[in-house]
């Protein structure tokens, strides 16, 4: 499939370790690993840390001709300090560089033709008035792709109303199940089950699917009018940063190839534990170490 990617490119850095990282742009590295042809739209500083990250990029086959350099913006970063269990807490710095991506006119024909299939997209850079209207300029030109929302929610870099907007514009959605009271407060809702919230906001907004993760418990997913329950697999983890982001390009992988749900649910729920397994967003692992999982 062709994927377009919009969003954040950053370090996560965690004690004295560095991890290259950013929502949007694990969920395209794992995208590409998976064998879809990917293109990252981005921006980075003219810093070392820039350098690094383009390097990365080009290891792991993404192209970076969609990642802007800036002067005035330092490449992103993030704090990130781990519990007990291996869950994160982000700590933000911005301005950073991605929020200023840019597209000159071929880029945009370019990356239009021909027509992608998926267009990806998450909350935090939305929060930036450029970055949004750039997603805004794609997502509304009638390109034909599935538009994917990753709510993605991170402390003080949301707004209800933001919220909102992207979720109506949205045919796939996924968040975690720690998301889904707060977008039922925002959207003025309440459901009882997460099956409810699925297939309620699947009708009225008229979403194609709809996951919801919940960690070491699997997910729950909607497609069409098919809900399935998926356990999760038991894994020694060694953080759960990226793994939302590696379960995301599986579950578009698995959209993508016409695959029954309960398949899709399994196999994205392998991805993501596998990742999460793994030091940082971005590990190295293979298909055949998905099939050793749960043996």
């Amino acid at each position: 499939m062709r994927i377009i990617s919009i969003g954040e490119i950053l370090w996560d850095v965690i004690g004295e370790e560095e991890h290259l990282g950013g929502a949007p742009l694990n969920f395209a590295a794992h995208a590409k690993k998976l064998g879809h042809d990917v293109f990252f739209i981005s921006a980075v500083g003219y810093d070392e840390r820039g350098d690094r990250a383009l390097e990365a990029m080009a290891q792991m086959g993404l192209s970076t001709r969609f990642v802007r350099r800036v002067e005035e913006y330092a490449t992103g970063v993030v704090t990130v300090t781990l519990d007990g269990e291996g869950q994160p807490r982000f700590v933000i710095h911005r301005p950073a560089a991605y929020d200023f991506p840019q597209l000159d006119p071929t880029d945009l024909e370019d990356l239009l033709s021909p027509p992608p299939d998926w267009i990806y997209f998450g909350t935090l850079l939305q929060m930036s008035p450029q970055a949004r209207e750039l997603t805004s300029r794609l997502i509304t030109s009638k390109c034909g792709a599935r538009h994917f929302y990753d709510v993605n929610l991170r402390s003080a870099c949301y707004e209800p109303a933001l919220v909102r907007n992207l979720i109506s514009q949205a045919t796939v959605v996924k968040l975690n199940d720690r998301e889904v009271p707060v977008v039922d407060q925002m959207l003025g809702r309440s459901h009882r089950t997460l099956e409810h919230f699925c297939r309620d906001y699947a009708k009225c907004l008229g979403w194609e699917a709809a996951s919801v993760t919940r960690g070491s418990g699997g997910c729950v997913l909607l497609i069409g009018n098919v809900f399935v329950e998926a356990t999760g697999f038991k894994v020694k983890v060694a953080d759960t940063i990226g793994a939302g982001d590696a379960f995301a390009a599986a579950f578009v992988h698995g959209l993508g190839s016409g695959w029954p749900a309960k398949k899709v649910a399994d196999f994205a729920n392998r991805v993501g534990a596998l990742v999460a397994s793994r030091p940082g967003a971005l590990p190295h692992w293979t298909l055949d170490e998905l099939a050793g999982l749960g043996d």
